[in-house]
């Protein structure tokens, strides 16, 4: 069984910066709510292994040896046994995800971080029903963050995809034509495209350092004709993620599935 991935910050790892000179045979406190999950949720024990990740590839494979000592359950001490530094994905995978109701946006965002991605973007598309506005845009990247969070330590990924700002269908043709124009590919999830998402041509990492390949996912009511006509001419490419309708939640993370595999991530 893999071990348990816990996340650790400058403010949650004593001594203040270990994580950064850590080498092996070091001794590392996490303090915090990660330490008290760890602590009286997992019930970690002396001797079980733990790996400390930054978010940022710096993974620490460490041993505990104190778990809420004298009472205090949220510090757990470990030794540092191998420090290992992931290196990035050779393509940069990205999902566009429209806005959605009933916390299927957020289901999105926490299955595309299991399958690898390495970014989200939120989408306030025309025919999204749920709507950010006001206090509602910074509270709802919050969520999706801590979505992302959480699923990174479930997938044991030492990578913390980012979520960014949110985009209307204006700001997102502007970042699809950015992102083409610099040698990176897009792809417009839609029902009626003829083209299957199995035959676009994906970027070389040898053409082009690590390139990024971009999903666009619609919300419920699906992409307007408009929106759709203005991202293709941005430089996206419709296509066809099979023979079935999907929801909008499961539908971004079955293709970024397929183009992992097709890029080799998964090798």
């Amino acid at each position: 069984m893999t071990a348990p991935v816990f996340i650790m910050t400058p403010r949650t790892l004593e001594p203040a910066g270990g994580a950064q000179t850590a080498r092996i045979g070091d001794m590392l406190t996490l303090t915090g709510t990660e330490a008290r999950h760890a602590v009286t949720v997992r019930r970690l024990q002396v001797g079980e292994r733990v790996d400390l990740v930054d978010g940022a590839g710096l993974r620490l494979v460490c041993e505990v040896v104190r778990a809420g000592a004298n009472g205090a359950r949220d510090r757990l001490t470990a030794r540092v046994r191998e420090r290992v530094e992931e290196a990035e994905s050779t393509v940069r995978m990205v999902l566009v995800q429209a806005l959605a109701k009933s916390g299927r946006d957020e289901q999105a965002v926490e299955t595309a971080t299991e399958l690898g991605v390495d970014a989200v973007v939120p989408w306030q598309a025309e025919r999204c029903v749920s709507v950010w506005r006001g206090a509602k845009v910074a509270k709802g990247r919050a969520r999706w963050q801590a979505t992302a969070r959480e699923a990174t330590k479930q997938a044991r990924r030492a990578w913390v995809p980012e979520v960014g700002e949110l985009l209307t269908t204006r700001s997102l043709t502007r970042w699809v034509r950015e992102t083409t124009q610099t040698g990176g590919v897009v792809l417009v999830l839609h029902e009626e495209a003829a083209a299957p998402i199995g035959g676009v041509r994906l970027p070389d990492p040898d053409d082009c350092e690590r390139p990024m390949v971009a999903v666009i996912v619609g919300p419920e009511g699906g992409i307007g004709a408009e929106e759709t006509a203005a991202l293709q001419e941005a430089g996206a490419t419709t296509v066809r993620l099979g023979p079935h309708v999907m929801r909008t939640a499961s539908a971004g993370p079955a293709a970024l599935a397929v183009l992992a595999q097709r890029a080799g991530l998964w090798g």
